[in-house]
């Protein structure tokens, strides 16, 4: 815990707030950020005793008389207050950190991995729970772990989805368990290189020692090769041949059962399958019944904005996919559909290639971008000889699509790019995309 500290707070986003309001109970908290509009979350936060500043030029209220620096999981590296506070040696940690230290003793389940996160926490939290766990959702998911900590008890559980950005900064929080779903090059805009990237996932094993659980993709050899050392315990899950769990003959096989059949799982595509794998192999470490499992994948419709189904409208299907924010999220996508797709892509450009889409889109009859990234997207699609019409935000992108589009299409909104040229975040973009679909009928 933290007691009498005097700790800066960089960035008034979810978790921001959140760990300020739980910091001031016991320490001298100060909450910056370069703007705010909600004046009412200012008022709130100084009824706390919290010192609320909203500056551009934040190097001019820092000094080395704080004992922390808690930082926005997105905020930079190079940010000019982390440097700062480098050199004057004050620690930079997380919401998530903070509030582990602050948990009493529970059993932590870490998920991690490029994607396919926030399925697999979902998916493992709905088995604790349908069996009858105490369990907590928290994370880069739901509510900041810190708004939870009131409503923890010993022996608790958590299953914690963890972003790479919030592994950075970890320092003392341990994973009972585990989980990284597989590696894919993105954030190189925040890590710089891929080999930092990786280097950073591995810090989810940080802490365990030999009566920990480290669950991984057997199918990802650069999974397999970065895992090698780890001190947990190593089980695998595979869709690609044997292995702890895995597929054969149309059923998900575990200790040498059959789990549940593929065709009894609501989502579908291998990705999806890999996802239930991994959260099967934590439900089996509390010893949950293949009966609550099947409950549970009978029921699971999928996360909202992961290829989520919308609606049919004159033959053609909506899905909304505004999770992709990069170009291997839309390939999982892709592979979902064998019918006539018409793509919508664009969002913030973070000067990644969408070369890498390109044996992906035998079923895209046409591509409509938007956004900052679409003259790009437009250069790549006209080199490659694929119909694509452009515009500039997502309501002509969606209308144009429509247009576009003919009885027994798909209408993928599966953006490979990041929301924040237009929107605050991938599910405000999402919402938005299904309001406009709603227009349309």
């Amino acid at each position: 815990m933290f007691k009498d500290k005097k700790i800066f707070v960089l960035g008034m986003g979810k978790s921001g707030k959140s760990v300020a309001k739980l910091l001031a109970q016991d320490n001298h908290v100060l909450i910056t950020d370069v703007k705010c509009d909600n004046l009412e979350e200012v008022k709130e936060l100084e009824e706390l005793g919290i010192n609320v500043i909203i500056t551009k030029d934040q190097t001019s209220i820092f000094d080395d008389s704080y004992d922390y620096v808690v930082k926005n999981p997105g905020v930079k590296l190079d940010h000019p207050i982390v440097l700062m506070a480098k050199k004057f040696n004050i620690p930079v940690i997380t919401e998530l950190e903070v509030a582990y230290r602050y948990l009493p003793e529970v059993k932590i389940i870490g998920i991690t991995g490029s994607n396919g996160k926030t399925t697999t926490t979902t998916i493992a939290y709905e088995f604790l729970k349908t069996a009858g766990v105490s369990v907590h959702l928290a994370g880069n998911i739901g509510l900041p772990l810190c708004d939870q900590i009131a409503d923890i008890k010993k022996n608790d559980v958590l299953v914690v989805e963890v972003s790479s950005h919030q592994l950075v900064n970890l320092d003392k929080f341990k994973a009972d368990i585990a989980v990284l779903t597989n590696l894919f090059q993105v954030h190189l805009d925040f890590f710089g290189t891929y080999e930092k990237y990786k280097l950073n996932k591995l810090r989810i094993f940080n802490n365990q020692d030999e009566n920990s659980l480290a669950i991984l993709n057997k199918g990802d050899e650069e999974v397999c090769e970065l895992t090698k050392g780890l001190k947990a315990k190593k089980i695998y899950f595979s869709s690609k041949g044997e292995a702890d769990i895995y597929i054969d003959n149309g059923s998900i096989i575990y200790n040498h059962e059959k789990v549940v059949e593929l065709s009894d799982i609501r989502v579908k595509g291998i990705h999806n399958y890999e996802n239930i794998m991994a959260a099967i192999l934590v439900a089996k470490e509390f010893n949950i019944s293949n009966q609550v499992i099947r409950e549970v994948l009978n029921n699971f419709a999928g996360v909202e904005h992961r290829i989520e189904f919308v609606t049919k409208l004159n033959g053609r299907e909506f899905y909304n996919d505004s999770k992709a924010t990069n170009v291997d999220s839309t390939i999982t996508a892709l592979k979902s559909f064998d019918n006539e797709v018409v793509l919508i892509l664009g969002g913030l450009d973070r000067g990644h290639s969408f070369d890498s889409l390109l044996p992906y889109l035998k079923h895209v009859k046409h591509i409509v971008c938007y956004g900052e990234t679409k003259d790009r997207i437009k250069k790549f699609a006209d080199e490659n000889h694929i119909d694509v019409t452009v515009t500039n935000n997502l309501e002509e992108a969606t209308h144009a699509a429509y247009n576009i589009s003919l009885e027994g299409d798909t209408i993928l909104l599966s953006p490979a790019c990041a929301s924040w040229d237009q929107y605050k975040s991938f599910e405000e973009r999402g919402d938005e995309f299904k309001k406009i679909v709603s227009s349309l009928v």
